[in-house]
């Protein structure tokens, strides 16, 4: 197996043709993004690596903006291939202002195929090419100029290897039939982040069972103006004002700067800076319409919850043991909690769909039928 090279440099508008005009004919692309996010919350595009082939173009983003049918190379035409894709989509989207598609992630694809949910690219490599990849290079500054030839050769590296790995993956894919199952996920992937994401960030909490229906408005507040602000002044969310601290004011619910600066882990600057701006939330939670709020959130430490999950991870358990995948690859923790949670309050159970719904929802709802009897 053959993985020689050559590299071409992508800094102007006729080089970016050039490699478009190679690329477009091509059954599939790989392709892999290095980025700078240090100290933004959006990520800074500093490199893209395509190949089709032998020749590796990797395309300097800081110099040539993308054209109308590079656009089109990104958002259909060829297959693209990617290892774990979630912040090269991120990358690929701020500097193209497209979707990418059609796309296979090599990640997920192995995930199908064995017992690790998410296998690094370098692992991968291993494993399916016998060939120890470099590592020198992974905390590389991708913005400098000029790249270095280890920069270089690193960079290629990341993406001469899938195409040999995806005709892998492929043909064991067709021999289980799983290959709408990849297809599927792989779809989701392409329509990009939930826009509305930010808008649920406070239920990724993991104590949020603890506050009052009140505090919980607060902290949903407080994490909607923060997600909104550091978007606006493109900085991380940690610069701003970390999790555990907009949920420490929410369980306080103070009502003036003394309340605040009495929280643990407040800070005078902080409340110099964003004083006002958070007790406002927490003002707005507090004169939030009982009728408005949520109902109390089921208690994960009762026996019933703990049963009901028990249950569930149970039926994931089995299900991966037969399918050879890992547990992670059919159902997380969250999902299960939700559904726990639906079920103790008799609301509408949130079954999962598409090829998870017909490995899961059945047995699911047996289990905590059986759990409601018990």
């Amino acid at each position: 197996m053959s993985f020689e090279y050559s590299l071409h440099w992508v800094d102007t508008p006729e080089e970016l043709q050039a490699a478009h005009d190679a690329l477009i004919t091509a059954d599939v692309v790989a392709l892999d993004t290095e980025f700078f996010r240090e100290s933004s919350f959006f990520p800074v595009p500093a490199l893209l690596q395509l190949t089709a082939g032998d020749v590796v173009y990797l395309i300097d983003p800081q110099a040539v903006a993308v054209s109308e049918a590079f656009q089109q190379l990104l958002s259909g035409g060829p297959l693209k291939l990617i290892h774990a894709c979630s912040e090269d989509l991120d990358v690929l989207s701020l500097w193209a202002g497209v979707t990418l598609a059609p796309l296979v992630d090599t990640q997920v694809a192995e995930s199908f195929l064995g017992t690790d949910a998410a296998m690094g690219y370098r692992r991968l490599v291993a494993q399916r090419c016998n060939v120890d990849l470099p590592k020198e290079e992974t905390r590389s500054n991708w913005l400098d100029r000029p790249l270095t030839p280890a920069q270089l050769d690193y960079a290629a590296l990341d993406v001469v290897f899938l195409p040999a790995i995806w005709e892998q993956q492929r043909q064991a894919l067709i021999q289980l039939g799983r290959e709408d199952w990849l297809a599927e996920e792989c779809a989701a992937l392409s329509l990009g982040r939930d826009e509305a994401a930010h808008e649920q960030w406070y239920t990724r909490h993991r104590q949020l069972w603890r506050l009052t229906p009140r505090q919980v408005e607060a902290y949903r507040e407080l994490t909607l103006w923060r997600e909104a602000e550091v978007r606006r002044r493109d900085v991380p969310r940690g610069w701003l004002v970390k999790d555990n601290l907009l949920f420490a004011i929410a369980e306080a619910m103070p009502q003036n700067r003394y309340e605040l600066a009495a929280i643990d882990g407040m800070t005078s600057g902080l409340i110099k800076r964003e004083g006002d701006a958070l007790l406002a939330l927490v003002k707005t939670a507090h004169h939030r319409d009982e009728s408005d709020l949520g109902e109390p959130l089921p208690v994960p430490t009762t026996s019933a919850f703990k049963r009901r999950l028990k249950a569930l991870k149970q039926v994931v358990q089995a299900r991966a043991e037969a399918l050879g995948v890992a547990p992670e690859r059919l159902a997380n923790r969250a999902e299960m909690e939700a559904l726990v949670g639906a079920h103790l309050s008799q609301a509408p159970l949130p079954l999962p769909s598409g090829w998870r719904g017909e490995q899961l929802s059945a047995p699911w709802q047996q289990a905590l039928a059986e759990q409601a009897t018990a």
